[in-house]
């Protein structure tokens, strides 16, 4: 049996300061996945989460008990996307969000492994998204982040900074999805106190030439 792994210790992108902005280089990881939309203190989002979990722990227990590679089950993340990104800032208009749950699973997992899970999780009290699940692996590449401690509401000045001073005072550009890492269970810790990692894969910015004084075509 190897050591018990934790990924979150391994892995830097894992690790952030609070309320500094930082780069980051992200490998591929790979996640369970669920969709979704609207507000997220609703049903169809506790139905997601609620789904994830099982199918995350039965793989963790077949993999220590059938490979003899135990780790911990890591923490509940959020992809987030909208039309309009000031939903997120200025107006917080929650039923515009479309969102993706998912829990990182280590690489070694495979599909007859998630199956054999999906299976496991659905004989007993069986999850409403169990067949919405999915496995995917996700490349982010260069991110900027941060950690947010206090409640969810409170994030908007964060990622303000974020998206309107540090990516942009950076030569960098937004890309991809706004990433929410939940390092803290709120069922046993009060809003204030709150740990989210905040993360924002960039790319560099380029400018068009044509609008460069002195430039031509």
């Amino acid at each position: 049996m190897e050591e018990k792994r934790d990924f979150k210790r391994e892995l830097a992108c894992y690790r952030a300061r609070r309320d500094v902005l930082e780069i980051v280089d992200v490998p591929e990881l790979r996640y369970l996945m669920i969709d979704g939309h609207g507000d997220p203190n609703t049903p169809v989002y506790a139905e997601a989460v609620a789904t994830l979990y099982p199918v995350a722990y039965a793989l963790k227990f077949a993999s220590r008990r059938e490979l003899g590679r135990d780790y911990v089950v890591m923490p509940l993340e959020g992809l987030w996307w909208a039309d309009d990104m000031a939903t997120f800032t200025d107006a917080r208009d929650k039923s515009r969000w479309d969102w993706t749950m998912m829990i990182m699973v280590p690489d070694w997992t495979t599909p007859e492994m998630l199956a054999a899970a999906v299976e496991h999780a659905g004989r007993k009290d069986r999850p409403v998204r169990l067949d919405d699940l999915r496995m995917e692996d996700l490349v982010e590449g260069r991110c900027v982040q941060a950690l947010h401690i206090g409640s969810y509401d409170d994030e908007a000045e964060l990622l303000r900074r974020m998206h309107e001073e540090y990516i942009p005072g950076r030569g960098l550009a937004m890309t991809g999805k706004h990433h929410e890492i939940y390092l803290s269970d709120p069922r046993r810790v009060g809003p204030a106190k709150l740990r989210t990692i905040l993360r924002q894969p960039v790319i560099e910015r380029v400018d068009d030439p044509a609008s460069t004084p002195g430039s031509s075509r």
